[in-house]
């Protein structure tokens, strides 16, 4: 056997998975020359986070820069994230986790100060790709509440929950001497504390004078020089906001009782104007109605009309249950537009940085709690702009998350040209106003796609190339069924009250664009890809009985099967005179008996318009029981060449043949087990037949098991927390409960023979294979079906010896029963030792069993369409520790067998392009040696990995991944021109397996399982990519690739760019010969060390931050980029300077010429009289 370097794994391998892990070899061994070589080293992977993209979760403060154009958004978490145009975004997070309180641009200078609520204050470089801190002060007295940074100033001032003002400067992050006490500000005869600080700015006319907004109501304008306060101006109300008049001769309050005060500078007495937006004005002239606090109010001013006013808040108090409501008042209209979510922050987009001069606003960016809008000032109705961020992934939350790298290069565009028909309409017609930053220049060119399912029933596609996103279609899974108007319409036989058409699982075929959803409902849809639009009379439903049977008798009657009570499929005497009925068989549904037969959505009737894109073939549905609900898909696989859809559940597997519309095989998991197997499992425990009662008829027969079983993966604890934690102690008992009783079961050997037994007489293999002339809108294949051991195409009747199962399973039982977890369609041997390749489904369980079931194919054309398609099963071929998460084929070199598939053809076409599109993959090689395994069959459970070779199917590696805690995700994934399993443990551990080997190659504590979404939507796939839902809004790309890593820097888009600020507005002649014009404050001489003395040490903590080193390493690293756009900005500037030295040069020669003139006047005149001039 070939030996492999231990010494190459990587050292971050820890105890809990090193220490089980061993790669074995068996008697199965290839000779030493038939040894695969294996390139994939541990030198190949590193691991490191990407992008983030999404909406941010729980937003609190906001912030924008009008000269880079870049908008920033800190959230309660302590995360960043930076957006600039379309593809430029990025994310950052305070290690402290605190709230974002508010964030402060230092203008066109590419940094941002953040203060957060543990009152710490930090300065972000933006100048690198991967922003970080340069410097951070953290404030030990005093809570923060308010910042001010001025345009073009380092000195910030900070207001505290104290009333107090100190300042510091943003260039060392020290504090100054300088501080405005309250007890200063306010006037002395006040006895009560003015509260915190709400707002400070600073004259817009006149940097000396700083407006100091208290909560009580007290505003004091404070001159900075004479450090005394020049006015106070006192309203009864409390105050949320401030905003001056560009002229500096103005101010407006907002204020708790829903008032706007207008007060003049020099009139501090009472406010010149009260307006109240929202209220209603009595007639007999007193006060209007108070109305909800207006949180904010911003004051801009146009050159060539009317100010805009735009508030948030302030709407009367009898408008209950009215959504949250943005107001611009411009003029004498008043505009309110309402919000879909509350209101956390908006900002009003101007043409002119500078305070001091015309505003012009043109936009108002709106933050809401699960949204972000932009508001076109500039037209009538102020449409809103069209946004170009990946932020509508949280539209209906995130079920489920499926991740295709490299794929077919054909089918971004064919998605996006179906997608680009379902925008809305009625945009703004200009560009987006956020439009700052550059793309990275990165040359990773292969297509991604993200498959998002939610919980709405909607399927999104999104581009996720090139480190973007950008949604490409949107499916609507909800439309081929009847909806509900009401609660009291609403059928008893759904099985969620929440959310009932739930995405739980999908299965795509990237190259055939099949597409196979299965929700919480327990129904399943086939979906076809079509560019035409058509429009389907009836829905075609199948609707399947699965179930579980078991016998309360040790001996039942074996002398022959009873009558059916529907004929066999085989009965009649030609296929094409029987039609199959038009209508489901009559369900149970009354208070005579408990519900059986029916389905738990109810599909339309009335014709289905389909547009171009996804549009359903057939939908599958499982229907009740003797009163118990369908149990939900745990697996689900589709295959285009063989034209069969596969899924199982804890009652087994079925297979449908999508074509035919038919059910070919509905089986028990614990029959597909051959009666000789060493792997057979038997259900742990009988239950008894349940008698029918009179209360049978009570709508609620069987809650509390269906709630468990079929829940909405959104519905239960209104704190996603809360409900989080409870399926993570589920999902962790699970483990836990499938252990115990495994040990346990295997200490009644006794109780494992009379399972047995009754087995045999109970358990029934029911296999179908019909064909059918003219298939019928709707059909039922419930009742008898044909049962075999060894000839899967003969008919014979079923057993009518059916049992319930009962729905007060204790949580034990239910957890032990063998579920099927996963499928895998492949062209491999069916039985050891066999020959020749056929087309088969590898089936693993959740006790971790792998079963083959063979299929026979007839041929292709018209005989598909006509003969059926026989099944048979081959018993078990291995048994893993844990639940089947994964399963693949390689070839005798190593390379990856991929599962048969049909070349996209749209369905709606002329059959001429049908058939010229339409071609099936070719197989693998047809044969094996005598004696010589030509496959290798990669397994992967929650505890384990294995290698058999086929088809003596012999275990010739084997690896314990990990003993303390169990996989999550695994998948076989391409990397580096090799393949590689790729795994993500329950303690945070991310792990790759080389292959056939199973060395480990990678091992890195990432990310512990805080919340179940991460379990739910983690997903690797090819060429080093990986990804997850880090919140219900947010998705985190990561990357195991060293190569990626590397090149990240390169990929990563750009924040700043250089760009001028504008020039100052001209303070014009009259206003620079007798003053008012912006008056100036030097800032350093006021609040510097010399002036003002030092700040209390105690105060303030300063701690420096990486951000100079980091910013260092992100330099060099994308080296070649920056000094290609250093030498174009160093040849521009040589340009600039050999045009500046023109042009000093003249001007100098210039003012030579003009001293030689004066020089001469003054000759001439020098001698002469006044009255000789």
């Amino acid at each position: 056997m070939k030996k492999f370097n231990i010494r190459k794994v990587l050292d971050g391998l820890t105890a809990a998975s090193s220490s089980s892990s061993s790669a074995t070899s068996h008697s199965g061994t290839p000779r030493e020359n038939d040894v695969i070589q294996e390139t994939l080293q541990s030198e190949h992977f590193q691991l490191c986070k990407t992008v983030r993209h999404g909406f941010p979760y729980q937003p609190s403060s906001m912030a924008f820069d009008p000269v880079q154009k870049i908008l920033a958004i800190g959230t309660q978490t302590g995360a960043l994230r930076l957006f600039g145009r379309a593809g430029v975004e990025c994310y950052c997070q305070h290690e402290s986790g605190s709230a974002v309180i508010q964030l402060q641009f230092l203008v066109n200078e590419g940094a941002l100060v953040s203060a957060l609520a543990d009152d710490s204050i930090h300065l972000w470089n933006l100048r690198q790709k991967i922003p970080a801190i340069l410097h951070s002060l953290k404030f030990n007295r005093e809570r923060i509440t308010y910042c001010h940074l001025p345009f073009q100033s380092k000195w910030l001032y900070i207001g505290t929950e104290r009333g107090n003002i100190h300042i510091v400067n943003v260039e060392s992050f020290t504090l100054s001497g300088y501080v405005i006490m309250w007890n200063k500000a306010i006037e002395l005869s006040t006895k009560t504390h003015p509260g915190p600080v709400v707002h400070i700015s600073d004259n817009p006319m006149d940097e000396g004078k700083l407006l100091i907004g208290f909560e009580c109501g007290v505003v004091v304008l404070w001159d900075l020089k004479c450090k005394k306060a020049d006015y106070r101006y006192t309203y009864d109300e409390a105050i949320h906001s401030v905003a001056w008049h560009h002229e500096g001769k103005q101010f407006v309050c907002s204020h708790s009782d829903g008032t706007l005060t207008t007060w003049n500078v020099r009139a501090p007495a009472k406010p010149a104007q009260i307006i109240t937006p929202h209220g209603k004005q009595p007639k007999d002239g007193k006060k209007p109605e108070p109305c909800k606090p207006i949180l904010k109010v911003e004051y801009k001013t146009t050159r060539a009309g009317d100010p805009f006013m735009v508030l948030s808040g302030g709407l009367s108090y009898d408008t209950v249950g009215r959504r949250a409501c943005l107001t611009v008042m411009h003029g004498k209209s008043t505009a309110v537009l309402e919000m879909d979510y509350p209101i956390v922050d908006f900002l009003t987009l101007c043409e002119t940085p500078y305070p001091n001069d015309f505003q012009e606003p043109y936009a108002v960016v709106v933050l809401l709690e699960k949204d972000l809008v932009v508001i076109d000032l500039g037209q009538i109705g102020y449409p809103i702009f069209e946004n170009p961020y990946p932020l509508t992934i949280h539209e209906s939350p995130v079920t489920c998350c499926e991740y295709f790298a490299d794929c077919p290069a054909e089918l971004i565009p064919a998605l996006y040209s179906v997608g680009s028909r379902q925008k809305r309409q009625g945009y703004s017609k200009k560009e987006w106003p956020i439009s700052g930053g550059n793309w990275g220049q990165g040359t990773q060119s292969y297509p991604e796609i993200i498959i998002t399912g939610h919980a709405d029933g909607s399927i999104k596609f999104w581009d996720a190339s090139a480190l973007m996103l950008q949604v490409l279609y949107k499916l609507k899974t909800a439309k081929v069924f009847e909806r509900a108007r009401s609660k009291e319409e609403k059928p008893s036989t759904e099985i969620v009250e929440e959310d009932p058409f739930a995405i739980q699982t999908l299965s795509w075929c990237p190259e055939s664009r099949m597409l196979c959803v299965a929700g919480v409902s327990a129904h399943i849809i086939v979906y076809r890809f079509s560019k035409q639009e058509i429009t389907t009379e009836t829905v075609q439903l199948l609707e399947v009985r699965m179930q579980c049977e078991f016998s309360d008798g040790d001996s039942p009657d074996p002398g022959g099967e009873q009558t059916p009570t529907l004929p066999t499929p085989g009965a009649s005497s030609s296929p094409q005179e029987s039609e199959p009925p038009t209508q489901p068989s009559t369900g149970s549904n009354s208070c005579d008996g408990p519900r059986d037969n029916i389905p738990c959505l109810k599909v339309r009737s009335s014709p289905l318009k389909q547009s171009p894109g996804y549009q359903v073939e057939l939908v599958i549905q499982l229907v009740w029981v003797s009163g118990e609900p369908p149990q939900p898909i745990t697996g689900l696989a589709i295959n285009s060449s063989y034209g069969l859809v596969v899924f199982g559940n804890s009652n087994g597997l079925a297979v449908v043949d999508y074509l035919q519309k038919t059910l070919l095989l509905n089986m028990g998991t614990s029959e597909l087990y051959s009666p000789s197997d060493p792997y057979q499992r038997q259900p742990r425990s009988p239950r008894k037949q349940r008698q029918p009662s009179g209360a049978a008829c009570d709508t609620n027969d069987g809650s509390n098991t269906s709630e468990d079983r079929c829940k909405s993966p959104t519905s239960g604890s209104t704190s996603p927390c809360n409900s989080d934690d409870e399926r993570k102690q589920k999902f962790i008992q699970k483990a836990k409960m499938s252990r115990k009783i495994s040990s346990s079961s295997e200490q009644k050997p006794d109780l494992e023979a009379r399972f047995q037994r009754l087995r045999s007489l109970t358990c029934k293999k029911r296999f179908c294979s019909v064909k059918e002339g003219k298939v019928a809108a709707r059909m039922s294949q419930k009742g008898p079906i044909c049962r075999t051991k060894s000839a899967p195409n003969s008919y014979a009747k079923d057993n009518s010896f059916i049992r319930s199962r009962s729905s007060s399973v204790t949580s034990i039982d239910r957890e032990s029963r063998e579920a099927i977890s996963s499928f895998h369609f492949c062209e491999s041997f069916p039985r050891k030792m066999d020959s020749l390749v056929s087309p088969c489904v590898l089936v693993g369980t959740t006790q971790g069993t792998v079963m083959m079931v063979a299929l026979s194919l007839p041929p292709g054309g018209d005989q598909r369409l006509q003969q059926p398609v026989g099944i048979s099963s081959c018993g078990t071929l291995v048994s893993l520790k844990g639940g089947i998460l994964t399963m693949a084929l390689l070839d005798a070199t190593g390379t990856l067998l991929p599962p048969a598939y049909e070349s996209w053809y749209d369905p709606n076409a002329s059959d001429e392009d049908k058939e010229k599109n339409r071609r099936r993959r070719p197989a693998s090689p047809p044969s094996s040696q005598e004696g010589q395994d030509s496959q290798f069959a990669v397994l992967c459970s929650e505890k384990q990995a294995k290698v058999v070779a086929m088809p003596s199917q012999t275990r010739i590696y084997k690896h314990n991944i990990t003993e303390s805690s169990f996989v999550l995700r695994a998948d076989v994934v391409q990397m580096a021109g090799a393949n590689c399993i790729a795994c993500f443990c329950a303690n945070g551990h991310i792990m790759t397996l080389s292959l056939p080997s199973l060395r480990p190659l990678l091992d890195v504590n990432y990310l512990p399982l805080t919340d179940m979404r991460i379990a739910r939507t983690f997903c690797f796939s090819n060429l080093g990519q990986a990804l997850y839902l880090t919140s219900p809004t947010e998705i985190q790309r990561i990357t195991y690739s060293q190569e990626t890593c590397d090149n990240l820097q390169e990929m990563l888009s750009e924040l700043f760019t250089p760009v001028e600020t504008p020039e100052a507005p001209n303070r014009g002649f009259f206003k620079g010969l007798f003053g008012g014009g912006a008056q100036s404050l030097d800032r350093e001489d006021l609040f510097g060390e010399t002036a003002s003395g030092k700040a209390s040490r105690s105060l303030a903590q300063h701690i420096p931050g990486p951000g100079g080193m980091e910013g260092m390493k992100g330099a060099a690293s994308g080296v070649v980029g920056d000094l290609a756009r250093a030498r174009i900005a160093l040849d521009e500037r040589g340009q600039k300077l050999g045009e500046l030295d023109e042009r000093t040069a003249a001007m100098m020669a210039s003012a030579d010429s003009f001293s030689k003139h004066a020089h001469d006047m003054m000759l001439k005149y020098k001698d002469k009289k006044w009255y000789q001039l």
